[in-house]
């Protein structure tokens, strides 16, 4: 019996070890997100707008 409670606690520290690296990865992310400023979010907004729109679909080509 002792062994079978001995996993147990190993899965719940592993899942607790998980939720933490999760949000150290999710605050790193925040923090990149954060160092912009906003003429550069608004230069890639217009960057991914123009690729969006330049993308050609089958309809528009001709054949």
């Amino acid at each position: 019996m002792r062994q079978g409670m001995r996993w147990w606690k190993v899965l719940g520290l592993a899942g607790l070890a998980g939720v933490a690296a999760s949000g150290v990865v999710m605050a790193r992310a925040e923090r990149r997100r954060r160092a912009y400023t906003p003429e550069e979010i608004r230069a890639r907004l217009r960057d991914r707008h123009a690729q969006a729109t330049a993308v050609t679909t089958p309809a528009d080509d001709p054949a």
